[in-house]
């Protein structure tokens, strides 16, 4: 199902007094004017006064979703006040930290239900709390609720709502128990556990899904920061596409490419982007076969720690991914050998067609989705034979363990989002 773009949510007011962002069409702009934050709260309710036009309607689900997705005519998100989330977070406590992006910190909360009658009733949230100062904080936050206020998909992290008072940004989302995918490939202790195989192709296609999602429109959504960390999963191993704040509308008809600012993750971004700046639909095809070398070697897109020359993992893996007997000798050593060798061919090749230099080469996300359900589908039973790799222990060896984390930019030295270096 296509995505309409048919009705405009607008954000007409700035947390600053002398900065205005606007937003039609959900495209990004920039102007300035003087202007009056107008949002007020009473305890217990939010109400939003002003200019905004965004839907004060509850995030809570009504049905089952649509499997297909959706695209909503406006945001359809709770208004939450400061003091509602401060209290569900214990006052913003250092110990309900979930994780730290660059523009703001994620806290686990508890949200009371007031409607139900029982005591104690309700449900876990993570509420991300931007930096309110930053220019780009305010157009992150922005562009969630503008993009991901009105997507709806299975494979799409639910924003429940926002919290929006002074100089206060507020993001509320669903709880996602397992936390990133980033975590359980690279973390370490007792909290995070190797992925199996099964589990591993699972996410691949959850993840495949929502990404065809966004292209599938006449004017597609291009995720832009595709990489370990948005990946969040759910109790059950479901994942989801998390963060929007770096989506882009993606180009009219009559253009291949939109240029824009390069903004990015080192490892990720796709080359013809950071080279010119033109960013395609098909630049997150490549951060998706970066995502696949990652689930299938068990180790990061960029890793300074590594020996010179196997620093960029795409760079130094991309030739052992055509021979299965060279492929063997790079596979995730927590897999232990238990994976079909078969299928783990098939998904190097499709991850070699998705590093392809020229973005045309590279094939559609929903190709990518019928690959893996075919790979999935085809149920080869995983070998039980060990296989040692003798790189994995001498890499792994100098990487910091990472705390279990979740659920949205963990912590993360190397992989952060921040604009890449200045094109030539």
């Amino acid at each position: 199902m296509g995505l309409c773009f048919s009705s405009a949510a607008s954000v007409n007011q700035s947390p600053s007094s002398t900065s205005q962002i606007s937003s039609v069409a959900v495209s990004q702009t920039t102007t300035t004017t003087t202007t009056t934050t107008n949002t007020t709260s009473s305890s217990g309710s939010s109400t939003v006064s002003g200019n905004s036009r965004f839907s004060a309607a509850s995030g809570s689900d009504e049905g089952i979703p649509n499997p297909a997705g959706q695209m909503l005519p406006h945001p359809n998100l709770r208004v939450f006040s400061f003091s509602e989330l401060k209290a569900a977070t214990r006052n913003f406590r250092n110990d309900t930290v979930l994780g730290e992006g660059g523009f703001g910190k994620v806290y686990k909360g508890w949200l009371d239900d007031k409607f139900s009658g029982k005591p104690g009733s309700g449900s876990v949230i993570a509420v991300k709390k931007l930096n309110s100062e930053s220019m780009q904080g305010f157009q992150e936050w922005q562009s969630e609720v503008n993009f991901l206020g009105r997507l709806s998909h299975p494979n799409l992290v639910k924003l429940l709502g926002y919290g929006w008072e002074d100089k206060e940004l507020l993001l509320v989302y669903e709880f996602m128990q397992k936390g990133s995918l980033e975590n359980h490939l690279f973390g370490r202790g007792s909290a995070v556990q190797p992925l199996p195989w099964d589990i591993r192709l699972k996410i691949l296609i959850g993840a495949a899904r929502g990404l065809a999602f966004l292209h599938a429109s006449d004017r597609k959504v291009i995720y832009r920061d595709f990489k370990a960390s948005n990946i969040l999963l759910d109790g059950s191993y479901h994942a989801k596409i998390s963060d929007f704040g770096l989506a882009k509308m993606g180009p009219t008809a009559s253009k291949s490419h939109v240029s824009t600012q390069v903004m990015g993750t080192y490892g990720y971004a796709a080359p013809e982007y950071v080279a010119t700046g033109h960013l395609y639909v098909k630049s997150d095809v490549y951060g998706f076969g970066v995502v696949l070398v990652e689930m299938l070697t068990g180790l990061r897109a960029l890793d300074t720690n590594r020996p010179s020359g196997q620093h960029s993992l795409v760079e130094w893996i991309k030739p052992h991914l055509s021979d299965r007997r060279k492929l063997k000798n790079i596979m995730d050593s927590r897999l232990e050998g238990r994976y079909p060798s078969r299928s783990a061919l098939h998904i190097a090749h499709l991850a070699l067609n998705c590093l392809e230099n020229e973005p045309k080469n590279r094939p559609p996300m929903q190709e990518i989705v019928e690959t893996l359900e075919r790979i999935d589908s085809a149920n080869e039973r995983p070998r039980e034979r060990r296989v040692h790799s003798s790189h994995h222990s001498a890499n792994r060896s100098g990487q910091q363990p990472l705390q279990y984390r979740s659920p949205l930019h963990p912590r993360q030295d190397v992989n952060r989002a921040y604009p890449l270096p200045p094109r030539i």
